[in-house]
């Protein structure tokens, strides 16, 4: 094999692998941790919506490594015209979201998971849709610790976590921006 020709297949092959690596980075998320005061962020992320949806819901892993309890308050969105938090539970059969009133208390010490059918940031009356591949940024207010802006990779619609295809597990209760057996109380 001729010099130029292995030098080629190397440079292709060193193409490849860095194109691949990046479409792996592109499609788990780049999502980031994030630190403010003794207040922890981790995984972030959000799902994709269908064109004409009016919500979204943003999710992440909160701790709060101080001696005492802190409050989360989403201010803001660049996607949305409101941020709040929500949380789900069934009662008779029938998935019930609703805003968690005065801001959700991370306990210290403790860790508190937002999650899909559980916890989560509502981004409410979108600007426009979330695409999967994208980021949607939020700011977040903490009683204690101030303000920090997270960015939030966008997966996949029906995506149970980062990274998992949709469909592959997990609720979908979110996937047509309330669709389905689900009743949002408005306080």
């Amino acid at each position: 094999m001729s010099h130029f020709r292995r030098k080629y297949l190397w440079g292709s092959l060193a193409g490849m692998c860095g194109f691949a690596a990046a479409q792996l980075m592109a499609t788990t998320g780049q999502a980031a941790d994030y630190d403010v005061g003794a207040v922890h962020i981790a995984q972030p992320w959000a799902r994709a919506t269908p064109k004409g949806a009016s919500a979204a819901a943003g999710y992440m892993t909160i701790t709060n490594g101080g001696t005492t309890p802190e409050r989360l308050m989403c201010v803001s969105s660049d996607a949305a015209a409101e941020c709040q938090i929500h949380t789900m539970s069934l009662e008779g059969g029938i998935m019930k979201m609703r805003p968690v009133e005065g801001g959700l208390e991370i306990p210290p010490g403790g860790t508190v998971a937002l999650k899909p059918a559980g916890l989560h940031l509502m981004l409410v009356n979108l600007k426009h849709p979330l695409e999967p591949g994208k980021m949607v940024e939020v700011t977040l207010k903490f009683e204690k610790a101030g303000k920090v802006e997270v960015e939030l990779p966008i997966a996949a619609i029906g995506a149970p976590a980062p990274g998992a295809a949709a469909g592959a597990g997990g609720s979908t209760m979110m996937d047509s921006g309330h669709g389905g057996m689900m009743q949002m109380d408005k306080h």
